[in-house]
């Protein structure tokens, strides 16, 4: 599969932000960064981000109305649990029925893929050392790939991987320490903000009640930052600030996305010490009033009747004692 197009398209995007910021930015480098090139790539992130915001939205959509679908899908499964092909149809009935993708969810990431591969594809290629006529590919001039050969970030290159071998960190004029640091710290900030990314969303549009996508949430959450510890040796310096970056830009993104669309109430259980007692049930075992009612607004409390003293009361047939009168016979005075 030819990608030259992609490769391309990248490269045009990079070499303007840096045709931008080199106007801005003074050419040589401070604390040993060449920041014009830094922040082409993080201005790279920002015109991706901005391209992808309304598949971005239509994500959110789409996860939401898989969340409204968890009572239904629950049902099915329990209907056609000894039927895995019918259960599979009457899915995909559902999906249509109520115009909801699962795939939706994941097309933003798988988008990025390609440009992911791009740039790491592109700064793979940069080499102080080389004359051939391949400098020139995908829109660049000998002096842009020189520049970007030699652009480093607090003296390490940014086409510098933390597992760069000697022979290679001697052709870029780098120390393999600063490298290593440099590198490594970069990796650990990606693993975290990829965690934190996924563990945000998951938080604000709720864990899914189906066992397969719950383990699906979960790989998510720890298997890809996970898995970054090992492959992030191998990525350039400049695509891992590209994916840090990109990261940042997804927490402030879904904040904001998610507070704009805030995902549909749900009922809240109550367990421990905040559980409530039932209606009809107080402390002691004595029979209480419904403490809310309906719509969740306080139902008046009844007073309770005062007990009647029984011994007051008279008997049937009785006559009438006055309260005044004395018991028994009195003595009148002659």
């Amino acid at each position: 599969m030819n990608l030259d197009w992609i490769y391309t398209a990248i490269s045009w995007i990079l070499l303007r932000w840096h045709d931008l910021w080199d106007l801005i930015i003074p050419d040589r480098a401070v604390l040993g960064t060449n920041w014009s090139w830094i922040l082409s790539i993080v201005f790279l992130v920002v015109t991706l981000r901005v391209i992808l915001f309304p598949l971005f939205v239509k994500q959110i959509k789409s996860q939401r109305a898989m969340q409204a679908l968890q009572p239904k899908m629950k049902e099915l499964q329990e209907k056609y649990k000894d039927d895995k092909e019918q259960l599979q149809v009457k899915m995909m009935e559902l999906y249509r029925t109520e115009k909801a993708n699962p795939l939706m969810g994941c097309l933003p990431m798988f988008l990025q893929v390609p440009v992911f591969l791009g740039l790491f594809w592109i700064l793979r290629r940069l080499d102080p050392g080389r004359t051939d006529a391949n400098i020139t590919l995908y829109g660049w001039t000998a002096e842009q790939f020189h520049d970007a050969s030699v652009a480093q970030l607090f003296t390490a290159p940014i086409s510098a991987t933390f597992g760069s071998s000697a022979e290679e960190l001697a052709v870029l004029g780098a120390n393999g320490t600063v490298v290593k640091i440099i590198a490594g710290v970069l990796v650990l900030a990606m693993m975290a903000t990829t965690f934190l990314t996924t563990r945000q969303m998951i938080m604000k549009t709720g864990r899914a009640e189906d066992p397969q996508q719950a383990m699906i949430q979960k790989l998510m959450l720890y298997g890809i930052p996970l898995s970054l510890l090992v492959s992030g040796a191998i990525f350039p310096i400049g695509v891992v600030i590209y994916w840090v970056t990109n990261n940042l830009f997804s927490l402030a993104q879904q904040q904001w996305v998610l507070r704009k669309y805030p995902p549909p109430p749900t009922a809240k259980k109550t367990t421990g010490a905040g559980k409530s007692a039932p209606a009809g049930k107080a402390k002691n075992g004595k029979a209480q009033p419904a403490k809310a009612g309906l719509l969740g607004r306080k139902a008046p409390v009844q007073p309770e009747p005062k007990p009647v003293n029984k011994a007051l009361a008279p008997k049937p047939g009785a006559k009438p004692v006055r309260p005044n009168q004395k018991r028994g016979s009195t003595k009148r005075k002659g």
